[in-house]
C-alpha cells in the first residue's frame, strides 16, 4: 500500500534530487539473422530490430507520462556483431551502418553490440570487426562498441590487449574533429556481463532470450541527499543502512518501470541494473556521495574504502527490492560524466592510479578518462591489461573507456556535452610496458577459476 509520505518522498527525489530511470534497453538476438551473404544478413538485421523495437520509444514516453518518472534513454543492445561477420564475411562497416540507420528510424538514443568476445582467442569475424571499429564509430552516430579481452575462467588475451591499444587511439584520431568522441563509445571489458543495459558496453549475450527488456536505474543525488539529511553524527554502520534503504526505494521504481514496459511490449522482463550512474549535472555525482561520507575531496586517502561501503550497501538494498537484479549493479565512476569527479581530476586530487585502485571495489574504474593524445600505444594497452587483471583476479567485471585527446596535452580539456560531459586531460605514467605487451600470448586464468 502506498501512503502520502511515500508519494511525496518520490516526488521530491524526482524533482529535486535527480532521480531517474537512466535507460530502458531492449536486448534483441540477431542469431537468426546470420547469412552467408552480408547484404541479406544486413537486411534481416534491420527488419528484426525494427519489428521488435518500433514501439520502444513511445512505450517509454507513455510510462513516463503515466507515472511521472523520467526515463532518460531508450536503447537497444544486440548480439555481438562479430558472430554475424563470422558467418557472412565482408566488411563489418556494413553492419554498423545498418545498426545506425535502424537506431535512427526507431528513435533510440544508442544501439550497442558492435562487439567481439575474444577473452580466450579470436574466432572467425572477431579480427575483422575489431579492426573496423575506428571506421565504424567515425561513420555512425548511434552505434556503440565493446570488446571483452579477459575473464576469470580464461585469463587475459594479451594479443587482444595489444590490438585494442591501437584501436582506441585510431578511433580517437578518426573522430578528432568531434572531440575524439568515437573513443567515448568504445568499452574494453574483462568479465563482460551479457545483460548490461548501460552504454557503451551493452550487448545481448548468447544466453539471453530472443528479446528482453532490461532497466538501468540511477540515483546518486538521492543517496547524497539522504546522507546529508542524516548529518555527520551517524557512524559508518548507520551510513550503510541509509544507503541500503535508499537503494531499495530506487530499485523498486526500476522494477515497476521494467515490469510495465515488459507488459506493454509483450517481451520478457530481464533485469534491473541498480548501478549508480552519475551525470555532469550538479547534485547527481557519485564523487559527492563519497565526500558526503566524509572525504574532503574524492581521491583522498579513504576513497577506496568509502566506495567499497557505497557499492556493497547499494547491492544489498537493491537485491531486497527485486529478484531480477543483474547487469553491472554497482557505482559508476566515469570521470567526464560526474561533476564531482571532474572537480577532483582538475584539482589533482583524483589520479589514474587512484581510479585503478577504486576499480577493485566497483563496477568500472578507469571510465571516461581523457589522456594525452600522444600517449604511446603500449601505455594504453598497459592500462587495459592492469584493469583486466583486477577483474580477472577478483572475479568481477571491469571496464575501461580511455579517450586519447588528439592534439591536446595534460591540463587541456575535451567537451562532449550531454551525458558524456567534459573533462581534463589527466596525467599518466609514460614509462613503457612495450616488452611485456609485445610478448603477446595469454595471461593464464587464476587458480580460483577452478571452482567446478
Amino acid at each position: 500500500m502506498l501512503n502520502m509520505t511515500d508519494i511525496m518522498e518520490t516526488i521530491t527525489m524526482i524533482q529535486e534530487e535527480n532521480l531517474d530511470i537512466r535507460t530502458i534497453t531492449m536486448g534483441i538476438s540477431l542469431l537468426d539473422c546470420c547469412d552467408s551473404d552480408i547484404e541479406r544478413s544486413c537486411n534481416k538485421v534491420y527488419e528484426k530490430i525494427y519489428r521488435c523495437a518500433k514501439d520502444l520509444v513511445q512505450t517509454g514516453c507513455d510510462i513516463e507520462q503515466k507515472y511521472g518518472i523520467p526515463i532518460i534513454n531508450k536503447r537497444i543492445s544486440v548480439t555481438p556483431i562479430a558472430m554475424l561477420v563470422g558467418a557472412s564475411g565482408g566488411d563489418p562497416l556494413k553492419y554498423a551502418l545498418t545498426l545506425d540507420k535502424v537506431a535512427k528510424d526507431v528513435g533510440v538514443n544508442f544501439i550497442g553490440g558492435f562487439s567481439a568476445l575474444v577473452h580466450k582467442g579470436f574466432s572467425p569475424g572477431d579480427r575483422e570487426l575489431i579492426e573496423s571499429i575506428p571506421r565504424a564509430l567515425a561513420a555512425t552516430e548511434y552505434v556503440c562498441s565493446s570488446v571483452n579481452i579477459g575473464s576469470t575462467k580464461s585469463g587475459i588475451n594479451m594479443d587482444a590487449v595489444k590490438t585494442m591499444g591501437s584501436v582506441i587511439r585510431k578511433t580517437a584520431e578518426l573522430t578528432a574533429d568531434k572531440q575524439c568522441i568515437g573513443a567515448a563509445k568504445l568499452v574494453v571489458f574483462c568479465n563482460a556481463p551479457e545483460d548490461n543495459p548501460f552504454m557503451a558496453g551493452a550487448f545481448h549475450g548468447a544466453g539471453e532470450p530472443d528479446c528482453v527488456i532490461n532497466v538501468g536505474v540511477s540515483g546518486p543525488g538521492v543517496v547524497r541527499a539522504a546522507l546529508k539529511k542524516a548529518g555527520q553524527d551517524c557512524d559508518l554502520t548507520q551510513v550503510a543502512d541509509i544507503i541500503k534503504r535508499t537503494a531499495f526505494k530506487i530499485t523498486r521504481m526500476g522494477q515497476l518501470v521494467g515490469s510495465e514496459a515488459s507488459k506493454r511490449l509483450g517481451v520478457p522482463f530481464g533485469i534491473v541494473d541498480l548501478s549508480l550512474a552519475p551525470t555532469p549535472a550538479i547534485g547527481d555525482s557519485v564523487a559527492h556521495i563519497l565526500e558526503e561520507i566524509g572525504l574532503e575531496k574524492c581521491g583522498a586517502h579513504g576513497t577506496t574504502a568509502a566506495l567499497a561501503l557505497l557499492n556493497d550497501a547499494v547491492k544489498k538494498g537493491g537485491v531486497m527490492a527485486s529478484s531480477n537484479v543483474g547487469g553491472l549493479s554497482g557505482a559508476f565512476i566515469p570521470v567526464t560524466e560526474d561533476a564531482g569527479m571532474i572537480e577532483a581530476a582538475r584539482s589533482g586530487a583524483l589520479t589514474i592510479e587512484k581510479l585503478e585502485a577504486m576499480t577493485a571495489v566497483c563496477s568500472v574504474g578507469i571510465d571516461m578518462v581523457v589522456i594525452p593524445g600522444d600517449t604511446p600505444l603500449e601505455v594504453i594497452s598497459g592500462i587495459l591489461a592492469d584493469e583486466a587483471a583486477i577483474g580477472m583476479i577478483n572475479s568481477k567485471t571491469t571496464a575501461i573507456r580511455l579517450i586519447p585527446a588528439i592534439g591536446k596535452d595534460e591540463g587541456e580539456e575535451l567537451e562532449f556535452g550531454g551525458l558524456l560531459g567534459n573533462g581534463p586531460v589527466m596525467k599518466i605514467n609514460k614509462m613503457s610496458p612495450a616488452v611485456m605487451i609485445n610478448r603477446g600470448g595469454r595471461i593464464p586464468a587464476p587458480i580460483q577459476s577452478l571452482k567446478n
